[in-house]
């Protein structure tokens, strides 16, 4: 006898409690197999496809594209078994396999993938199906913009694949079918909104004189709120709860990384490659970290405070901080510990190219015990960052530049930089923090410090 399951949104990652849909998968009336991808949903982490436990045919769905649920909300039910008197599945062909025979569910939901971990990577591209939860009435003539901030959606599909992108439009009243797309095949881009909301902006201003005397309206662009969601919301809540929590200090060291960039010139230059992937300032720095977590590990480890106790970890997780355009997030290369310099950098290139194209899994994202943060890119030299709970320390760097420097008791034009550490004071004391910073300093000073472990 066929039976009707409910498929729940399932806990996607550590300390995410929402997600939004993207796009639907599967219709009302389809057929679907165990761990089959069935939403996909934009997380404030990365995008993921949720596979569904259940086999068999899709009674409803839940929430229609660009709702935000809730973990634990339903998203959709399946009818699975058989169907009375005729001993035949109610969910599909009768040349199923015996292993889909013997079972409706793989009762296998895990935590930041759904079922199946292949499943739950694969991401396909498909149009955006029309939401079947209720019927859909006639097309109506489409209301001006401002009337209904989501209302160009009715009129059929735009090249849009971001969710930002379409959220940033109904915020200021935008139809999308009005935006020419500057990406590959038409896709419109952030860039595009923002740009086509700019010259809105310039229209109202340039009519503003012919409007007869009065108080004047609002502009739209004056005042504006910007609702924290997505990856905002996850930054801004972990960074106060950072910031409560943790008693954090900061010590910070210039250095001399002279021989540094010439060691790294050496080693691309023995590659005997044009096309060899070149060895990066930031992987270079990740295995000297690596390298002084091993002599200093209170700084790779986490404070568990119900047990009053502070667990040191066997393994480093190494974050880097990478700036996007769905903002900033800390992809982790793990194992950094028994990586070598190439590993390392290959790794971080590959998390990188992953972040920018918003395809990072939760997996990736999480789970780090040490954080490097490269904020020389933005032209800076210093920073006092809020350190990545539960991680207890995280290295900053600043920009390397030409600076007078003593060097052999000699004023010289050296390549400076400035290193900086904040730790949390509960996990040791200002001897260790100073102990880690200097020792990297050294590394950077004099990498032949690091051929006994590179």
């Amino acid at each position: 006898m066929a039976q009707v399951l409910e498929f729940k949104l399932p806990d996607l990652g550590e300390g995410l409690t929402e997600a939004e849909i993207v796009r639907w998968l599967v219709e009302v009336g389809d057929v679907v197999a165990i761990d089959q991808p069935v939403v996909e949903v934009e997380t404030a982490k990365a995008m993921v496809e949720v596979p569904c436990p259940y086999g068999g045919v899709v009674t409803a769905r839940f929430g229609e594209e660009g709702a935000e649920l809730p973990v634990g909300a339903p998203l959709l039910t399946v009818a699975v078994g058989t169907e009375p008197g005729t001993g035949q599945p109610a969910f599909g062909p009768a040349s199923r396999s015996g292993a889909e025979k013997e079972t409706e569910s793989s009762g296998n939901v895990l935590v930041g993938y759904g079922t199946a971990a292949p499943a739950a990577r694969r991401r396909r591209v498909r149009p955006a199906p029309v939401t079947a939860a209720a019927p859909v009435a006639a097309p109506a003539p489409a209301p001006p913009p401002a009337a209904d901030a989501g209302s160009h959606e009715v009129r059929g599909p735009v090249a849009v694949v971001s969710p930002l992108v379409r959220k940033l439009a109904r915020q200021h009243g935008l139809d999308l079918h009005t935006v020419v797309g500057s990406g590959r095949d038409g896709l419109i881009l952030r860039t595009d909104v923002e740009s086509a909301i700019r010259a809105t902006d310039e229209e109202l201003s340039a009519a503003a004189p012919t409007v007869a005397q009065g108080p004047a309206p609002v502009s739209a662009s004056a005042g504006e709120r910007i609702p924290l969601r997505g990856v905002r919301k996850a930054v801004a809540e972990k960074m106060a709860r950072s910031r409560r929590e943790i008693p954090d200090a900061t010590c910070w060291v210039d250095a001399d990384a002279t021989e540094l960039m010439a060691a790294r010139a050496a080693m691309n230059g023995a590659g005997g490659s044009a096309t060899a992937p070149k060895v990066s300032v930031l992987a270079l720095l990740a295995r000297i970290c690596t390298a002084a977590l091993a002599r200093f590990p209170e700084l790779n480890s986490t404070v568990d405070t119900e047990a009053r106790e502070i667990v040191r970890l066997r393994e480093v997780h190494l974050g880097f901080a990478a700036q996007t355009d769905r903002g900033l997030v800390v992809p982790v290369v793990r194992d950094a510990h028994s990586r070598n310099v190439e590993s390392i950098g290959a790794e971080i290139a590959r998390l990188t190219g992953a972040a920018r194209a918003g395809k990072l899994t939760p997996a990736e994202l999480t789970g780090g015990t040490f954080t490097l943060n490269n904020y020389g890119v933005f032209g800076v030299d210093g920073s006092t960052p809020i350190l990545n709970l539960p991680e207890v320390a995280m290295l900053g760097v600043g920009r390397i530049v030409p600076k007078p420097w003593v060097h052999q008791g000699e004023l010289a034009v050296r390549q400076v930089v400035q290193l900086s550490l904040t730790f949390d004071h509960r996990a040791c004391d200002g001897g260790t923090a100073g102990g880690f910073l200097r020792y990297v300093a050294d590394c950077v000073e004099q990498p032949a410090v690091l051929l006994r472990t590179l």
